[in-house]
């Protein structure tokens, strides 16, 4: 698959109100701005995380706890991937067989971590200028190979 192959991809399986836009956008500064990678990758994590998310229980509405109480806190990154293992382990068998992979955007971050972890990125862990355009890249790929099964 080649990079423009795995944007397409993505786009067609996105939600298109809400992500849709978001997406023409990306492909198109990346391709026209290839080193704009570190100001893409954030939007393209929390991108994963919305698409893990949007195949479990957790999607698309409020939550709450046995009492009836709102929950605060939805489930983030490993605990999130967890749930959707056990949600989809029985009708998405192929879906469920990649995420164990995924996971490990989403472990704590190492000094070693090159902008391929999703902590690194979203916390601030590493200065963009140490993310590399090869876990850009291999982050689209991954999202493309899970595209199929969003929940939007």
């Amino acid at each position: 698959m080649s990079l423009t192959d795995a944007f397409d991809e993505i786009y067609n399986y996105t939600h298109m109100w809400n992500w849709g836009p978001d997406w023409d956008v990306l492909k198109e500064v990346y391709e026209n701005f290839p080193n704009s990678y570190s100001v893409l990758t954030p939007f393209a994590f929390t991108y994963l995380e919305e698409l893990i998310r949007s195949t479990t229980s957790e999607y698309g509405r409020e939550l709450m706890d046995v009492n009836g109480i709102l929950k605060k806190n939805r489930r983030v990154g490993v605990r999130l991937i967890d749930l959707a293992i056990e949600e989809n382990k029985l009708n998405k068998p192929e879906f469920v067989e990649i995420l164990p992979e995924i996971k490990t955007y989403f472990l704590r971050s190492k000094p070693t971590d090159v902008g391929d972890n999703r902590n690194s990125v979203a916390h601030g862990y590493m200065h963009p200028r140490f993310w590399d355009k090869e876990s850009f890249e291999k982050l689209i790929f991954d999202i493309a190979r899970l595209s199929k099964y969003a929940g939007f």
